[in-house]
């Protein structure tokens, strides 16, 4: 994939870091998309448009300065020579032109060199949008690369640390009233008894940030900042909680709504967390270790979510006329 040609307007950034890691494992984090929510900080949700070979589309949604950004991009992957080249098709204002390279390079046993290079101009080249540019992508190039870099070094338990399960519960009642009910997440105070405050704001349709504070199982309240990217065609919410409790160092999850195999609707909750695991004995007790946490979490967030399915299902039905 060709860089962009040499024009003065061109402004480019080199980022780097080491990981105690070999260069196939590292080059597995950045080849795979699916993970990404859960791996880079600045990145919110990814849908795959389309593959072909070595060759995919990707929307992404991530965030830049404390914004939502979305865009298109077309990736290149180079599995022999630890290279993907990217390039966004339809890039988000003010960039009007952005595309780089991930490069890993082996240092020898269990050690490699990540290079993340990005190329990018500006529309009307202006410094106050030039400078904005480079803010976002120097803060989440350091994001993206210093995540990597921990998990890369802690890559043989990283499969232990990575908690995903789902619920689900079956809806006599209509798709419609479902999607609205996890949509309206500003009126779950009133709707949700776990839900002690929410502020919400949808400044661009479907993109919606909120601060929730959520009451646990011993009635304290801990409060959580969250991305949803809403998918109403879909029947689809996909979110990503962007300061999470001090046992998760990342957490993304998605509602579905579906028709079920013998009628009526099947609605699912599904979470995925990266667990802390030097948080383990702080915020469960000097004998927790990896597996406490595990049940632990997949405990805790499976009773708030399946809560909150629950009074879907309630909300949906009570509009369905008893026969």
């Amino acid at each position: 994939m060709a860089n962009e040609q040499n024009d003065a307007r061109v402004h480019r950034t080199v980022h780097e870091t080491e990981a105690d890691a070999p260069a196939d494992v590292v080059y597995r984090l950045i080849a795979d998309t699916s993970r990404w929510p859960l791996y880079l900080p600045p990145n919110v949700q990814v849908e795959q448009l389309e593959t072909t070979g070595d060759t995919e589309r990707l929307r992404m949604w991530a965030t830049a300065n404390g914004q939502v950004k979305s865009w298109t991009s077309r990736r290149v992957l180079d599995p022999a020579a630890r290279r993907v080249e990217f390039r966004q098709e339809v890039p988000a204002a003010p960039v009007e032109s952005v595309g780089g390279t991930w490069i890993v390079t082996d240092l020898g046993a269990d050690r490699s060199l990540l290079t993340l290079l990005h190329d990018f101009t500006v529309a009307g080249d202006r410094a106050e949008d030039v400078e904005w540019v480079e803010r976002a992508v120097d803060t989440n190039s350091r994001a993206e690369l210093g995540n990597l870099s921990a998990l890369a070094a802690g890559w043989a338990r990283l499969e232990e640390r990575v908690v995903t399960f789902e619920d689900s519960v079956h809806v006599d009642g209509p798709a419609e009233l479902v999607y609205e009910f996890l949509h309206r997440a500003d009126l779950w105070p009133r709707r949700l008894p776990h839900v002690d405050r929410l502020d919400l704001t949808e400044d661009e349709p479907g993109v919606q940030v909120m601060t929730m504070g959520t009451r646990t199982a011993d009635g304290s309240v801990h409060t959580t900042e969250s991305v949803r990217v809403c998918f109403p065609e879909d029947l689809r919410i996909v979110y990503k909680q962007t300061a999470t409790p001090a046992l998760m160092s990342a957490h993304t999850g998605c509602w579905t709504v579906r028709p079920a195999a013998g009628g009526g609707l099947t609605v699912t909750s599904r979470h995925s967390v990266v667990l802390r695991e030097e948080a383990i004995e702080q915020a469960l007790g000097a004998q927790a270790d990896l597996a406490r946490a595990r049940r632990h979490v997949r405990e805790a967030l499976g009773r708030n979510s399946g809560a909150t399915l629950e009074a879907a299902k309630r909300f949906a039905e009570s509009a369905v006329p008893a026969r």
